[in-house]
């Protein structure tokens, strides 16, 4: 299934602009240290001690929170994990998703160097704290609520 990617100027565009919202899946920790103003969290893994771990509740809380009809900017840590979710709500029936290249720290090539800025590096604003309703706590527990 083919995703459109943005750059992480592109997705600033299309929240600004175009209603989208922004879907942040790296894991909490990552979240917390810092985000896209205003996004929600769903972490398509988890972080634990031995590494990171699939969420199996992440289709089932994204479904929960969105609509198949909203307007949704995927992203992540580099863009890896942000285009698998991507193609996953595709394929689930999303209609309206993007992926964000480069994601919140930037995409880098074979030798570890920086292909692409992400989100943080090319300056564009940074949450600390996350809006209660869009952490990843509040929308499992307005799933099981």
């Amino acid at each position: 299934m083919n995703v459109k990617r943005v750059s992480p100027l592109e997705a600033a565009a299309l929240l600004e602009d175009e209603g989208y919202v922004y879907l942040d899946v790296r894991s909490i920790p990552e979240f917390d240290e810092g985000h896209a103003v205003g996004a929600y969290n769903i972490p398509l893994m988890h972080a634990t001690p031995t590494g990171m771990r699939p969420n199996g509740d992440f289709m089932s809380v994204v479904a929960s929170a969105f609509p198949k009809d909203s307007k949704l900017v995927v992203g992540c840590r580099s863009g890896n994990r942000s285009l698998r979710a991507a193609q996953a709500l595709l394929a689930e029936g999303f209609e309206h998703v993007v992926d964000q290249r480069a994601g919140h720290e930037g995409a880098r090539d074979a030798f570890g160097q920086l292909a692409e800025p992400g989100w943080h590096a090319v300056g564009l604003e940074v949450a600390r704290e996350a809006e209660p309703e869009r952490t990843y706590e509040a929308l499992l527990a307005r799933r099981d609520g």
